[in-house]
């Protein structure tokens, strides 16, 4: 099969790699894509941490395709059924893990690409926000996760002010639902704009989905007394601080939405896949760009460099 390598800081080649092997209580998944996120971008800079060659398909975790082999004792998922798979090596034809992370893609979703991972982390960060009707609720950072959240929450009955550093990313706010948007450019401009836009109250709750240390501060100043910080920002490169003065002051709450358990992943990509089958949500405008295997180093770089017109980038196979 074909598979990635990263061989070094935006480097990679293509190579052909045996076909893995389901083991007892695993599957074998034929890819026919792979969503490219965001996280992969401080590996793909080759950070000293950084180990390289990566192993084949290294990376690669938003996977969805079709089961084409299972191992002994598998009885929940069969050859044939068309699944999205939480498996950590899918920048490849093929990837393999435990049945009990793929989750199985009804009729309705037939030919739909279905990265499950953001889906599913999108839906668990909207639970674990706790999104009341009527709140107001801004959300710092509209890419691919914070367009997701603006369309949950405003579906949820509240009024969503949408923060972004790009244009394109406002427009993409107001269409999910967002009712104002606002330019991320000056910090306290920012804070005057949503202050009035609260009558001084500022907002019930806040996500930071950027994973920088100035969206973070950004989001304490726009949580109200007794508010709730909501980090789903992935904070990978470096330490944070954090205006504990600010925090104490105005008692807020802080949720840090990432989770590690596995079956609180799956059981995200189910809400997702009940939550796309039934139409209450609709990624498929969000996926603005294709590239084949062998451009995977473009996807890559047009993840980190956000052209206009730029939301999220599909891997497919």
């Amino acid at each position: 099969m074909r598979a990635a390598v990263v061989t070094g800081p935006g480097e990679l080649r293509v190579e052909q790699v045996a076909r893995p092997v389901p083991g007892p209580g695993e599957v074998r998944v034929k890819l026919e894509g792979c969503g490219v996120c965001a996280s992969n971008l401080t590996p793909w800079a080759g950070p000293e941490w950084m180990e390289f060659p990566t192993e084949a398909g290294g990376l690669g975790h938003e996977g969805w395709g079709v089961v084409d082999a299972v191992g002994e004792g598998v009885e929940s998922v069969g050859v044939g059924d068309r699944v999205a798979a939480l498996f950590y090596k899918s920048y490849g034809e093929y990837d393999v893990g435990p049945a009990e992370t793929v989750v199985k893609l009804p009729d309705a979703l037939a030919d739909t690409p279905f990265p499950g991972e953001p889906l599913g982390c999108a839906m668990n960060i909207f639970r674990r926000s706790g999104i009341k009707p009527g709140e107001t609720v801004a959300i710092i950072g509209i890419g691919f996760l914070g367009a997701i959240l603006t369309r949950l929450a405003s579906q949820a009955g509240a009024r969503v002010i949408a923060i972004s550093r790009r244009p394109y990313s406002l427009k993409v706010a107001a269409q999910m639902g967002a009712a104002e948007t606002i330019p991320m450019e000056d910090h306290w401009q920012i804070i005057e704009q949503v202050r009035e836009l609260t009558g001084g109250n500022f907002c019930d709750r806040v996500i930071e989905a950027v994973g920088k240390q100035w969206p973070l501060d950004l989001a304490a100043e726009l949580t109200r007394e007794r508010g709730t910080l909501i980090v789903a920002g992935y904070h990978q490169d470096g330490a944070r601080q954090v205006n504990m003065q600010l925090w104490n002051w105005r008692g807020l709450d802080v949720i840090n939405a990432h989770e590690r358990d596995p079956a609180i992943y799956i059981q995200g990509i189910r809400d997702a896949v009940a939550a796309v089958a039934d139409g209450r949500l609709d990624p498929g405008p969000l996926y603005t760009h294709a590239f084949p295997l062998e451009r995977l180093d473009e996807a890559l770089n047009t993840t980190r460099d956000r052209p206009d017109g730029f939301m999220k980038a599909l891997v497919t196979f």
